[in-house]
């Protein structure tokens, strides 16, 4: 059974505040990470219906900082999916409100799985219906093999990790 990327679209926009900017006057990335990985959630349960945890974030790219006076216009669609997990790709335009000038400031691809064990993915595929989608859907199974390849690598560095509280040395 197949879902379209729009049926797993969701978009909410930001206008920026004092409160969210850093030092240096642009949006703190923390808050940017936190609102995508929020929309994304939303992208993602609506193919699985049932709870999701991120499991992972990638591709991360801060291209342009978000600034006062600035609207941030948080897109998410599905990607692709597996038996229990799947990826959505998020981007973030901005908007100057004073200009009406828009940008790209920020893309990434996040992976959610599915919470419970005993449940899986309904769907076996993802169809794109624009150029856009249609990029990013292709590029999954490359992707999904580089994650797979990365928590090999990851479970090499975990092993490494001391627990030791560093205090007491």
């Amino acid at each position: 059974m197949d879902i379209n990327c729009d049926d797993t679209l969701s978009v909410s926009l930001h206008r920026v505040f004092n409160a969210d900017l850093n030092e240096h006057g642009t949006v703190f990335g923390g808050q940017i990470l936190k609102l995508v990985d929020g929309e994304a959630s939303v992208a993602a349960m609506r193919v699985t219906r049932t709870t999701v945890v991120t499991a992972a974030m990638d591709h991360v790219q801060f291209l342009r900082p978000f600034k006062l006076q600035d609207s941030m216009c948080m897109e998410a669609y599905v990607t692709g999916v597996g038996r229990r997990s799947l990826e959505v790709f998020v981007k973030v335009i901005g908007e100057h409100l004073m200009t009406g000038e828009r940008f790209v400031g920020f893309t990434c691809f996040m992976t959610y799985v599915i919470q419970d064990p005993d449940q899986r993915i309904k769907y076996d595929r993802v169809v794109p219906q624009t150029d856009e989608q249609r990029a990013m859907v292709e590029g999954y199974e490359t992707r999904r093999l580089h994650r797979k390849e990365n928590r090999q690598r990851q479970k090499t560095i975990v092993a490494a990790i001391t627990k030791q509280k560093p205090w007491l040395a």
